[in-house]
């Protein structure tokens, strides 16, 4: 039978949970779950551990906990509008909980290696995190769901010269207090530049960040709501009327970027990806946080910049994004670090047999609630009650060059989509309209452990 198949997923991140929840309600018995971490997660299990992929210490969603939520478990009430990893963590452990789904994963795993048979199905090399980097295991599987996320391999800057403090990047930023007393420069524009810039603020004796270009700062709430909600409403008006909308909306809500030291954005709102704060200009126009432009050169502590002005810095903290990286494939047989991600839904690819990619995608909004619908798509193609188009090529090539925002040609943006549009997408492909049920009121209790 078909749900006698044995499936591999990568990762028990929030993509890797609803995978696996959906395809054990489709009547999959035979998956196994491989992730690294001690509890299923993904970036919001808050360590301070060196080479952890996590958000820092006072890390909240940028997207409202309405559209941030699973169809099938909605957030609690008394959640807040935008919820913090304390309790990101314990939605997605419940969700793992009421769904069953611990006893499919095997948590301390990493996947050195995914190798296609040749007979179909992957091959994969287990290293335990008890074990010795000699002792490998092996296991194989018919099918392969990656869902190891996108927010874990830092891509540094390259500037001339050197600098001669400490340079590292967000991804190893945990928490404010080691940059005390500090001079601290912030590299970047989007939503952890801002986050680390208003942080460092606090304790550091100065903070000063660095922006190539000018971007659209958006307040995380629009007349009393988040804004994401306040975009929703305004869904029925055409793409570019409701572009010219958000931006005179912003406009009289905070004013121009120069007011601010900033540089105006050389783009239309939407064309990259939101960063959404309500601290930064605050804390601009406080004296807290100073704004420069783009990094010129390094010169030992000393730092130039692109207007001929210059700052001594102890730290710089780059802001600057993530690589796309499936280090367990060999690059002949996935390589998506650079350019259009070939993916049908972006999910499906023309290429490798029996694989599959959960949460592949940035949306201007949540991933968590999209990736449940690609979990339930690949469910029912995996039973045989859903098919790929004939030209799974040509479909292909239309996804990428029909996106949902023309946005700047960047690393970050090969893999955009419009958060509504994607979810209308996704819904045509399922046979009903995915039904809400009432608001869980039980994960609080493990979130304050009574």
């Amino acid at each position: 039978m078909t749900q006698n198949r044995r499936i591999g997923v990568i990762g028990a991140g929030p993509c890797g949970i609803t995978a696996l929840k959906n395809l054990r309600d489709a009547g999959f018995q035979h998956i196994t779950v491989f992730d690294r971490n001690r509890d299923v997660g993904g970036n919001w299990l808050f360590s301070t551990e060196p080479g952890h992929s996590s958000v820092f210490e006072t890390t909240h969603t940028i997207s409202s906990k309405k559209l941030s939520q699973y169809d099938d478990f909605p957030m609690p009430e008394d959640y807040p509008d935008y919820p913090g990893h304390r309790h990101l963590a314990s939605y997605f452990q419940n969700y793992a909980r009421q769904f069953g789904l611990y006893e499919h994963i095997e948590f301390g795993t990493t996947v050195t290696r995914a190798e296609p048979r040749d007979g179909g199905g992957w091959r994969l090399s287990l290293q335990r995190e008890a074990g010795e980097p000699t002792q490998v295991e092996e296991r194989e599987f018919d099918e392969l769901v990656v869902c190891n996320g996108h927010h874990w391999d830092p891509r540094m800057p390259r500037y001339p010269g050197q600098f001669g403090g400490r340079l590292l990047h967000s991804h190893d930023f945990k928490r404010a207090a080691p940059f005390a007393g500090e001079r601290v420069l912030v590299i970047g524009g989007g939503n952890s530049a801002c986050d680390v810039a208003v942080e460092t603020s606090r304790v550091a004796q100065r903070t000063d960040i660095s922006m190539r270009r000018g971007y659209w700062i958006t307040p995380k709430f629009m007349l009393g709501v988040p804004t994401d909600i306040m975009n929703e409403r305004l869904l029925w008006l055409p793409k570019p009327l409701r572009t010219w909308v958000s931006e005179k909306i912003l406009y009289f809500l905070r004013g121009s970027n120069r007011s601010y030291g900033l540089a105006q954005p050389d783009h239309r709102f939407g064309e990259t990806h939101p960063t959404l704060n309500s601290e930064l200009l605050y804390f601009i126009r406080h004296g807290k946080v100073t704004p420069k432009p783009d990094i010129e050169r390094f010169d030992g502590h000393r730092v130039h910049f692109s207007d001929g002005s210059q700052g001594d810095y102890d730290s710089v903290i780059a802001c600057t994004g993530y690589r796309i990286s499936h280090p367990f494939f060999d690059k002949a047989t996935v390589d998506y670090s650079e350019g259009p991600v070939p993916l049908y839904l972006k999910m499906f690819p023309n290429g490798p047999k029996n694989l599959y990619f959960i949460g592949l995608f940035q949306p201007l909004g949540s991933i968590w609630p999209l990736a449940e619908l690609q979990a339930k798509i690949l469910a029912r193609y995996l039973v045989g009650t859903w098919r790929l188009p004939s030209d799974l090529g040509r479909a292909i090539h239309a996804e990428i060059h029909h996106p949902d925002y023309h946005q700047l040609d960047t690393p970050r943006h090969t893999i955009t989509v419009g958060y509504h549009a994607f979810r209308k997408r996704l819904l045509k492909h399922l046979p009903a309209p995915i039904a809400q049920v009432p608001a869980n009121k039980n994960v609080r209790s493990s979130l304050t452990g009574a």
